[in-house]
């Protein structure tokens, strides 16, 4: 399979750039910044639980166009907050727009990210197909140094359609100027990377580095950057 390939295209978002733990370091920032442990959130690990599992579950809604990029953003912290018993009328309102100001600005790659980009470099024409939003996406691409290995990086927000839609696939490939057999998709998201590509018409490769169970009909998966080493 692999041998045939020219073109592979990545997601950025948990896939390369590690989100959790960016937004854990983040986070961990802003619950001393804020005084949340004033406010009764005694504990900073239960709100960075409560927080990724309530953004994980928007950016889902959000990659299948239930919700938009102004109400996630509105939802994920003002709803964390609310859960952990903060009222209302304290929630600190500022705290997404820090947290959307200094998260883009961390740099935590996935394990091997940097090795394995450089040397599918010299084989394949990389690229980036990320429903992040863009001004994040840029600043995460840039300051990560990330850009030199990637020929195009393709955002839902310029295109106008998240994946799994089949049309930024679509305008993906003719960016690359590639076809589907000889290219392939890498992302974590089962729902918009990996059904989005297949779906397609374009082979794919889960990233699970969580150990999720892979469903039957996904054949192909790593829990480690560095296993395309050697798939490649």
């Amino acid at each position: 399979m692999q041998h045939q390939k020219k073109h592979i295209f990545f997601d950025l978002d948990h896939t390369i750039w590690d989100f959790d733990r960016n937004a854990e370091e983040t986070l961990n920032e802003l619950y001393h910044t804020y005084k949340l442990h004033d406010l009764g959130l005694t504990s900073c690990s239960d709100f960075i639980t409560k927080y990724t599992e309530n953004n994980h579950q928007l950016w889902a809604d959000y990659h299948l166009g239930k919700i938009t990029k102004d109400f996630l953003r509105a939802e994920r912290f003002s709803k964390t907050f609310i859960q952990l018993g903060i009222h209302p009328d304290v929630v600190p309102h500022q705290f997404e727009d820090d947290y959307v100001n200094i998260s883009p600005t961390k740099t935590n790659l996935f394990e091997g990210a940097e090795n394995v980009l450089a040397y599918l470099q010299q084989k394949y024409t990389l690229h980036i197909i990320s429903n992040g939003f863009k001004e994040t996406t840029l600043t995460k691409m840039d300051l990560s140094r990330l850009n030199p290995y990637f020929t195009n990086v393709i955002i839902s927000e310029d295109v106008g359609v998240n994946k799994p839609n089949p049309i930024i696939f679509e305008f993906a490939l003719d960016q690359a100027k590639a076809n589907k057999t000889e290219s392939i998709m890498i992302g974590d998201s089962l729902e918009a990377d990996i059904y989005g590509a297949l779906n397609f018409g374009m082979e794919a490769i889960f990233f699970n580095p969580t150990k999720k169970e892979k469903p039957a009909d996904v054949e192909k998966e790593i829990t480690h950057l560095e296993e395309l080493l050697t798939l490649f």
